[in-house]
């Protein structure tokens, strides 16, 4: 990585491992598909998030530091994304010790919350322009929030999922008024940041999967209703395909793993609530199109790392 410039969008690629890792879980609730592989997934997310940390913190302690990294207007909403992953961790490793999942969820969504907070305090004092705007936005407390929604309820926490479901829909409700209005009324945003409008998919469908993990996973008024926003999001990024074949692959092409696996991951949750003809092999189905595409993923980044076009230069960051 000699030269390069890593940036918190990095962390994309073991968030999008978590996001396949959720995928398995669902399915194993959904069709009983063996346990063990979402565990290795959710292994190979946790190595991920390692590898990319420790480069990343010498970075940071070695040059911009942690206050210009959080200030960075582009960037800036990435840097929640580690601390995420851990509260994700954390309910990954429940299973086998809930104690220690517990300890870790909580040591992430402590972070989350401080993350969240500071950066919501810093788009408030900056002077940010409506074009500066992009999906990303929704990360540090929409994404925080629902996530630590979900997590909590996993782990019996229903009071604390509630308290961050709220959180991160009020947030929603806010941040996405704002982002919208930026799509709607300003420029494309630049070709490197056009992959983040694949997050526009990713608020209802992680707040379904929370909605679900509070309440059994039982089919309601509220899961439909956050169904129907999610429809509406999965036809516009089918709109948004040919804008997407133009951009070059790099870090941010990871912005369409998770937000597009919480959607199959969603999707899998309706199907284990429901009598679906043919359920079985319609869960096999999206985790091997799931699955492919991680792996495609993969193979794209370990070529542009070969051929070091994956990873910024320090003189275009």
């Amino acid at each position: 990585m000699s030269g390069s410039v890593l940036r918190p969008n990095l962390f994309g690629i073991p968030f999008g491992l978590a996001g396949l890792a959720a995928c398995w879980s669902a399915a194993a609730e959904a069709v009983h598909a063996p346990g063990s592989a979402s565990g290795v997934v959710w292994a190979l997310a946790a190595a991920a998030w390692l590898v990319v940390l420790v480069p990343y913190a010498r970075q940071i302690a070695r040059g911009r530091g942690l206050r210009r990294e959080l200030a960075d207007p582009t960037f800036g909403p990435f840097t929640a994304v580690p601390a995420m992953l851990v509260m994700l961790l954390g309910g990954a490793l429940a299973p086998w010790s809930r104690d220690a999942g517990a300890a870790v969820f909580v040591v992430g969504l402590l972070a989350t919350l401080l993350v969240g907070g500071y950066l919501t305090g810093q788009w408030i004092l900056e002077d940010l322009q409506l074009a500066q705007w992009h999906p990303g936005y929704f990360l540090p407390t929409v994404g925080g929030g629902l996530i630590a929604a979900n997590v909590a309820a996993r782990l019996g926490f229903g009071g604390l999922a509630s308290v961050m479901f709220g959180y991160g829909l009020v947030c929603w409700f806010v941040l996405g008024s704002i982002i919208l209005a930026r799509l709607f009324s300003q420029p494309m945003l630049p070709v490197k940041l056009r992959p983040t409008l694949a997050i526009e998919l990713a608020p209802p469908a992680v707040a379904g999967n929370a909605w679900f993990a509070m309440h059994g996973g039982r089919l309601d008024q509220v899961a439909l209703t956050l169904a129907g926003y999610g429809l509406l999001m999965v036809i516009v990024q089918v709109r948004l395909a040919p804008l997407y074949r133009h951009v070059p692959f790099g870090p941010g092409s990871w912005a369409f793993a998770f937000s597009y696996l919480q959607a199959v991951t969603f999707g899998l949750h309706w199907i284990a609530g429901t009598d679906v003809p043919g359920r079985t092999a319609l869960v096999w189905l999206l985790l091997a199109v799931s699955t492919a595409g991680v792996l495609l993923l993969a193979a794209l980044t370990g070529r542009g790392l070969v051929r070091r076009t994956f990873l910024p230069g320090a003189g275009t960051a």
